[in-house]
């Protein structure tokens, strides 16, 4: 089964002289497509530092990270942005919905930026919001939904366009034990019957353990647990 993340001789780090923090020191990593991927580890050891290289949000790093065969370190800032549009999605801990959108408005919202016709994404959602629980709220304002439902409408936002690659930082992080439960029994769906890879950071175990594999990222380094 072919890769969808390679990381070969990852360096990086903050700051510089005795200022400096070291991130990652010639850290490897290879995660093969279709998979659920938990990355773990001590807070502030980097996990949510890694997601953002690996979207391209920061390059500045030394060594090598592919995305699909692809080296980011080469691509402009269009082929990254054609890449965070539809090759890769996050999750953020923060649901980071528009206030004034319905929730299959906020979902579509991708769809609008791109000017892409939401006419042909109405099949898509109809089923995202049946498997996210959210039919009866399509209307429905985030003001008016719980966390959970905020963040299960992030997720059929993120996930709309199937993503190869989904990037979720602690996304359960904001939420009650019953509610965090349901978001990772909803990507073990989307994983299981969708095949979108995932990667998520989390310092929960029991969020851990909804993945295939755990990772952890400990002396700079990513290591299988």
């Amino acid at each position: 089964m072919s890769n969808v993340i390679e990381i070969k001789g990852l360096k990086k780090h903050f700051g510089t002289g005795e200022n400096e923090a070291l991130i990652f020191d010639g850290a490897n990593l290879a995660i093969e497509k279709g998979s659920f991927v938990s990355l773990t580890g001590a807070s502030g050891s980097g996990k949510s530092t890694l997601l953002y290289l690996i979207g391209g949000l920061d390059r500045d790093f030394e060594g090598e990270i592919l995305i699909g065969g692809k080296n980011i370190s080469n691509m402009n800032d269009k082929e990254l942005s054609k890449i965070r549009s539809f090759g890769l999605s996050y999750v953020f801990q923060f649901y980071n919905l528009v206030a004034n959108l319905t929730v299959e408005e906020n979902i579509l919202l991708p769809i609008e930026l791109s000017g892409r016709s939401t006419k042909e994404y109405k099949s898509k959602l109809e089923e995202l919001l049946e498997l996210t629980g959210l039919s009866e709220k399509r209307k429905s304002y985030p003001s008016q939904l719980s966390g959970g439902q905020q963040q299960r409408c992030s997720i059929a936002r993120a996930v709309l366009t199937e993503p190869e690659l989904l990037l979720a930082d602690e996304p359960t992080g904001n939420l009650d034990k019953a509610s965090g439960e349901e978001i990772m029994k909803l990507f073990k769906r989307l994983n299981e019957e969708k095949g979108i890879t995932i990667l998520q950071v989390t310092h929960s175990d029991e969020c851990a353990a909804y993945g295939s594999r755990i990772v952890r990222l400990a002396d700079h380094k990513l290591l299988d647990a």
